[in-house]
């Protein structure tokens, strides 16, 4: 475990770029996400806090030496107005808006990450209401042009459509929406969504697209791959107990792989989700046709015992 979180910071020095880049993208969409229903309450205003402490370790560098003091002092009386809000926003615009920023990535990235950043500040206080999500309905359809058959746009608004078919969001639906959405957060990386919480809500609601619930993993002459980081043992490692269970590793997901194991640790340099884009390319062969199974690592090990 020692040697993997070695390479997660080595990993991590040389992408610090990447990760500067969607930690602001994400603190845009956070903002955003909070500001939702109109209230900004401790437990969101404290998943801000988490943000800068989390950012700490890159304090030194710019635009990390700007955002963090600014929103410090916002915070420093307990509440972030408007105005403060407004400010934090410009400062990050116009830190996104620099050249060196604009060509690091596209603009269906920078989205995907405003995106993930919107849905952690919807869950932040741990709960949905309609007016979060009409107001997450109408950002979708701001950016259907340019981010219509992409991952993991479509699946959202595709569930937002099914549950807002008859104009009434049940308390089971937002549960449902609860569960789906957190899977594109980083639990690790928030300080009020709780990854117990989520798993059991994931337990009760089955989504296409996402990990499967409770799968039965069979082995013999099956391919498998791998995505993420896992907390108990190397990809080799990994590799090793599926040959010897008569599976077959590939590194690479394509048509023929059965199933896409997904790390419990997810790595935050990535560009869309916590797991990158092997679970992008696997939920579209599966949108094709394909019956690829997106398994949770935990239940990959509860069949190997």
């Amino acid at each position: 475990m020692g040697k993997q979180y070695s390479e997660v910071n080595e990993y991590r020095m040389y992408t610090t770029k990447a990760e500067l880049h969607k930690a602001v993208n994400s603190l845009m969409g956070l903002i955003r996400g909070i500001q939702y229903d109109g209230i900004i309450t401790n437990e969101e205003l404290a998943e801000v806090f988490h943000w800068c402490n989390l950012h700490r370790h890159l304090e030194n560098n710019s635009p990390f030496n700007e955002i963090i003091p600014m929103i410090d002092s916002a915070l420093d009386d307990g509440q972030l107005d408007e105005e403060e809000i407004q400010d934090i926003q410009w400062l990050c615009n116009r830190i996104l808006h620099q050249d060196e920023f604009d060509e690091f990535y596209d603009l269906v990235t920078v989205s995907i990450q405003e995106l993930e950043g919107i849905l952690h500040g919807m869950l932040a206080d741990r709960k949905l209401d309609d007016t979060e999500i009409d107001q997450l309905e109408e950002w979708m359809e701001n950016h259907s042009f340019l981010l219509k058959g992409t991952y993991p746009f479509d699946e959202i608004d595709s569930l937002l459509t099914a549950v807002k078919h008859d104009g009434v969001v049940t308390k089971e639906e937002k549960s449902m929406l609860t569960a789906f959405f957190a899977n594109f957060i980083d639990t690790k990386l928030s300080h009020n969504i709780h990854e117990p919480e989520i798993r059991s809500l994931q337990e009760k609601f089955s989504i296409n697209g996402i990990c499967a619930v409770c799968p039965e993993i069979t082995f013999e002459n099956k391919i498998f791959s791998f995505t993420g980081t896992s907390a108990r043992a190397t990809r080799n490692e990994i590799a090793e107990i599926i040959n010897n269970k008569g599976g077959i590793f590939n590194n690479n997901v394509n048509k023929k792989t059965n199933y896409l194991i997904v790390g419990a640790d997810g790595n935050p340099c990535w560009a869309y989700s916590c797991y990158g884009r092997k679970v992008e390319k696997a939920v579209q062969l599966r949108k094709a046709g394909s019956p690829i199974v997106i398994v949770h690592e935990n239940d990959f090990w509860d069949e190997t015992y």
